[in-house]
């Protein structure tokens, strides 16, 4: 398991016009991005007492969730994720779903998945028979994400975050979404095991913390 640094800033608007300048200087957009950015719908899991809810906004230190994501509404290809956060570090593995996997288990039907050979999908049926995880929110966004080699560098500008509200049909077209209010930009920077200076520098805004936003939680606001 290869845990990567991860930190997020909370930045306006005016600070992604500045930073996609300069990131566009030292680095090279995700080749997987058309036009340099793409629009990713992740649909997140939970816990009836709101588990990974309650952890994330009492800063537990160790976590661990799941959710299903695609990106352009392409429904070839979809992953179920999960990622676990140690502190700063992250760590994220992934399995792909077929379009009928992927709406059954947003439909809660599961019954398939111990028969399933991939670690990903049996680490998730476990949590679901376990500990009653389900669907709990839609969250929409458009991100524009860049790439460095050395430290295997990856940072995105991530902006127009939306909720589905209660509707969780993951790949129904019309589960519209509606944007968060006052929902700032985010900067995330990831990498290995050193940031090379050209991209610390690039990154750099004056008096922009490192922050603990989560699009899962802000979108959760609206249940």
């Amino acid at each position: 398991m290869q845990f990567r640094h991860e930190v997020k800033h909370e930045i306006s608007k005016s600070d992604v016009l500045i930073l996609r300048q300069r990131l566009r200087a030292v680095m090279k957009p995700d080749r997987h991005a058309a036009d340099g950015r793409y629009e990713i719908r992740s649909l997140y899991f939970d816990n009836l007492d709101d588990k990974a809810l309650s952890e994330k906004l009492n800063g537990v230190n160790i976590r661990e969730k799941y959710r299903i994501r695609l990106y352009n509404r392409d429904s070839s290809l979809i992953h179920l994720e999960r990622k676990f956060k140690h502190g700063g570090l992250g760590y994220k593995d992934a399995a792909a779903l077929t379009p009928a996997q992927a709406q059954a288990i947003a439909d809660g039907e599961v019954d398939w998945m111990f028969k399933s050979t991939d670690e990903v999908i049996l680490g998730f049926y476990t949590r679901i028979r376990n500990e009653g995880l389900r669907a709990k929110v839609i969250v929409d966004y458009t991100r524009e994400p860049f790439v460095f080699g050395p430290g295997n560098v990856r940072v995105t500008l991530d902006y127009n975050i939306r909720t589905g509200l209660r509707c969780t049909d993951f790949l129904n077209p019309a589960c519209v979404t509606v944007p968060v209010k006052d929902s700032p930009c985010i900067l995330e920077v990831k990498w290995d095991g050193y940031l090379p200076d050209v991209i610390r520098g690039a990154v750099q805004l004056d008096g922009r913390g490192s922050t603990a936003f989560s699009k899962y939680a802000a979108c959760r606001m609206y249940d």
